[in-house]
């Protein structure tokens, strides 16, 4: 099912009595879910993407713009006759039911020719606990189970009436390291084989870009960015989307541009053909470093960090936005001694230029 947003907004009132506007959750979003595809609604904590799932969902209403599922307007349609599955980070399972009876629950309230008979609503409930891998936990009970397994029910009971759309809200977040990447490993393959639409809520960027097929990226209710995963990563459309996606995060520097030259402090570090002067972010991937004993641009050097295939350089610079530069180079190409300084020459392709003031990308 295809889910298109138009100019969706969604407004609150302030709390804060003092302030006579109102608190703009989401605003004037317009994007395109195409059928059977997984998003990641990508951001920080207070950006709005809960309240964008919510609002696909029904659980809210748009203050402005229109929501489809396919060729159908369902911005007035109630959550009930939406056909969505919903997933909560709390699981939300009833505590005195067992498995099997949490996952029938939602066929249970099925009315009129929907109406499923004991032995079709057993069916339904078995091959949506094979699909998630609980079918032998059917007789317990939610308190009997471990978080994942916890997890599982909650899925299974999201498609058990195989809905059109699969809405996730930040649904590892209770989980521990190992256990996340599991279950996320686990969500794909689910959607994958039911081929339903999926929209996944999350403020990890390493778990919306390895599941996702397309993320969407935001900031203060608006939407910064929306591509795959790679393209975000390798090409933000400004500072924001460069410093939110990746680990370790980008190192952004003060710099300038002068007579087509990039510069961080003295040194020319890259080519600015056509660009005319003035002061920028220049922002380098952890691995798009090389320890260049006549490289352009020198750092003061902390310590080494082995990791076994990649070795994390720590080192400092006046003109750097934080505490730490991280530069990550693979340990074969990292034997000789560094003591004191550093230098560096760059990778072209994983460095971003950014205008000093509106901080959005300057292409090259």
């Amino acid at each position: 099912m295809k889910i298109v947003l138009q100019h969706v907004t969604k407004r609150f009132p302030n709390r804060n009595k003092k302030i006579k506007d109102d608190v703009i959750a989401v605003n004037d979003f317009n994007f395109e879910i195409p059928d059977g595809k997984l998003i990641g609604l990508l951001g920080p904590s207070g950006c709005g993407k809960s309240t964008a799932l919510n609002l696909i969902c029904g659980l809210e209403k748009p203050s402005e713009g229109r929501i489809f599922f396919g060729d159908t307007d369902v911005t007035d349609l109630p959550p009930e006759h939406r056909g969505v599955g919903l997933v909560f980070q709390n699981y939300a399972l009833y505590p005195h039911l067992t498995v099997r009876e949490n996952i029938r629950f939602p066929l249970e309230n099925l009315r009129g020719a929907k109406k499923l008979s004991k032995e079709e609503m057993e069916k339904k409930v078995q091959e949506a606990a094979k699909l998630v891998q609980i079918q032998d936990l059917l007789d317990r009970r939610p308190n009997e189970m471990s978080g994942g397994q916890q997890q599982r029910v909650a899925i299974a009971r999201a498609l058990v009436k195989r809905p059109q759309v699969l809405l996730l809200d930040e649904p590892l977040s209770n989980l521990d390291a190992r256990l996340r990447l599991q279950t996320r490993e686990e969500l794909k393959r689910i959607q994958v084989e039911t081929g339903i639409t999926t929209v996944f809520v999350t403020h990890d960027q390493e778990e919306a870009m390895s599941i996702s097929d397309t993320i969407v990226v935001m900031k203060d209710g608006v939407l910064q960015q929306m591509g795959l995963p790679q393209d975000i990563y390798d090409e933000p459309v400004n500072l924001f989307v460069a410093s939110f996606l990746g680990t370790p995060q980008i190192n952004t520097f003060t710099g300038e541009i002068k007579d087509e030259k990039v510069y961080i402090g003295d040194a020319a570090v890259l080519d600015a053909k056509g660009i005319a002067d003035g002061d920028v972010y220049v922002a380098i991937r952890p691995e798009g470093f090389i320890i260049d004993e006549n490289g352009p641009l020198e750092c003061d050097f902390l310590n080494r960090e082995v990791m076994g295939r990649d070795t994390s350089f720590v080192a400092t610079h006046p003109l750097f936005v934080g505490e730490n530069i991280r530069a990550i180079i693979p340990s074969e190409e990292t034997k000789t001694a560094v003591d004191g300084k550093i230098r560096f020459s760059l990778k072209p392709k994983k460095v971003c230029v950014f205008d000093g003031v509106t901080r959005e990308r300057i292409m090259l």
